[in-house]
């Protein structure tokens, strides 16, 4: 049994809570949060542990053993912050998710999950994660190709959550939205070099607060560097109901796409394409959190320690069978 904690609880955290319900060797077994009143009654009918301080409470109960922490937080102010935390103490994985940050991250936390003798899995999803294995692929695949990725129509939360973070906002859904005609002419075979804002735009619902000033709102979102700064950017205010009434799930979605050519002149054009669609992101993203903390525990029982990104670890560690069962399942 692979018993994992959870440090943040929004959601994320629910969609591992329903993806552990599909795997028998997995149990929760903590939760750190800062609301813990308001998670004890969400969680009354399960039997785990939540710490009444804030996540600095790194102590366990007598009889709760953790093998593997996932972090639940938002990549712009909380994972930055407890991930180095938390790996001095746990094997770690967390969706630490702002692209052009991930290098420094990595290092920050390769260093503190080694000198502590734990493994840390960063930037963990479907993007980063799934997607960087098909652009890995596609590269390897076809030589001298050109990468596409598009992602959307969907609810991205780590957008969302850096809405939210803006002064005046109390609550926000970002929609990512492909340009449809940039995914067509890739598909056609021609290999453009798009800027960002030809390849998406943002679509970004907010419910303000009361007195809050709409305009500074919509300045501060547009005008943010890593999320939304580089695209075309448009804000919708809407009242607090209809938030509930039309935005309550959480769709999303994407594609890989690597065009190359083989054969002798470059005659042959070849189209290598990944795509996923998901109508609830948090619990797809709560199973690949789930085979990343198996494969931090395992890599941490055969002694390696430090930080790796899902395109670091042999694809079995992520499975739930024996490596005869891989072969027997997939390779027949």
């Amino acid at each position: 049994m692979l018993n994992i904690g959870i440090a943040g609880f929004g959601n994320v955290a629910r969609g591992i809570l329903a993806a552990v319900e599909k795997w028998p060797d997995v149990s929760v077994e903590m939760v750190w949060t800062r609301r813990p009143e308001q998670v004890e009654k969400e969680l009354k009918e399960q039997s785990i542990f939540i710490p009444t301080q804030d996540s600095k409470n790194f102590s366990l109960p007598k009889g709760i053993n953790i093998d593997v922490v996932i972090l639940c937080g938002g990549s712009k102010k909380d994972i930055p912050v407890q991930g180095p935390k938390f790996a001095e103490h746990f094997n770690t994985v967390d969706s630490f998710d702002t692209h052009k940050k991930i290098p420094p991250y990595f290092a920050k936390m390769d260093a503190i999950a080694k000198e502590n003798n734990n493994v840390s899995v960063i930037s963990a999803g479907w993007d980063p994660g799934i997607f960087s294995f098909m652009r890995l692929l596609g590269s390897a695949f076809l030589p001298q190709s050109r990468i596409y990725t598009f992602w959307g129509k969907g609810i991205s939360q780590g957008h969302s959550d850096a809405a939210r973070k803006v002064k005046g906002v109390k609550d926000a859904r970002q929609y990512t939205i492909p340009i449809e005609e940039a995914i067509q002419r890739v598909r056609n075979g021609e290999t453009p070099k798009f800027s960002t804002r030809e390849m998406h735009k943002r679509l970004v619902y907010v419910v303000p607060e009361n007195g809050a000033d709409e305009e500074k709102i919509r300045e501060a979102i547009v005008t943010m560097p890593d999320y939304f700064a580089e695209y075309d950017t448009k804000v919708i205010f809407i009242t607090e109901e209809q938030m509930k009434r039309e935005h309550t799930g959480f769709p999303h979605g994407g594609f890989v796409l690597t065009t190359g050519t083989t054969g002798k002149g470059d005659k042959n054009r070849q189209i290598f394409e990944y795509g996923c669609t998901l109508t609830n992101n948090p619990e797809f993203t709560g199973g690949v959190l789930i085979a990343c903390a198996r494969a931090a525990y395992r890599l941490n029982e055969e002694g390696k320690s430090g930080a790796f990104t899902m395109l670091d670890i042999p694809l079995g560690l992520y499975s739930q069978y024996s490596d005869k069962d891989i072969q027997r399942r997939f390779f027949m």
